[in-house]
Formats: structure tokens, sequence, C-alpha cells
């Protein structure tokens, strides 16, 4: 998986285990995601330091290199939205 690809979908999965904080699955995917940017993709940080109305700022660390990503808002939380708007997970 790309360095591009795991960040977009641990940012995803983040959104969602901080607003479902009792969704076992969420969490044990988050732990998954976050293993594979460390172990494959050697960052040694990660994490979300902004949200504002159009953009999510990710800020990451690689080879002792601090990058900062930034995702559409809209994209970042499409999948806690598909999961909220679904009865079946709420």
């Amino acid at each position: 998986m790309k360095l591009e690809d795991a960040l977009f979908n641990w940012l995803q999965i983040k959104l969602v285990a901080e607003a479902r904080q009792d969704d076992q699955a969420a969490l044990d995917t988050l732990v998954f995601f976050e293993q594979i940017l460390t172990e494959d993709h050697g960052l040694s940080s990660f994490a979300v330091t902004k949200i504002d109305d159009t953009m999510i700022h990710l800020k990451y660390e690689k080879d002792g290199r601090s990058k900062l990503q930034l995702y559409p808002r809209e994209l970042g939380e499409q999948l806690l939205t598909d999961i909220e708007s679904n009865p079946k997970y709420n």
C-alpha cells in the first residue's frame, strides 16, 4: 500500500474511531493502519493537527523530516458520514 493511501485510510478511520469510541472494529482498524504507517512506511509520528471549514491538516514525520498533508474535509469525513447514515451501524 502506498504511503498516501495508508495516510488517507488512517485519517478516515481515525475520525470514525474518535466519533465512535465504543466501536471496537474501528479501534482495531485504527491500530492496523498505525502499524502500517510505522512499520511499513517508517513514520515516527502522525497526527491531525487542524480541521478547518474545508481542509484537514495531517502532519507526519519520516526520516527526521516533518511533512504536512492536506485533505479536503468532505473526503476525510466521508467514511464517518457513510457509517452514520446507515441504520445498520447505529
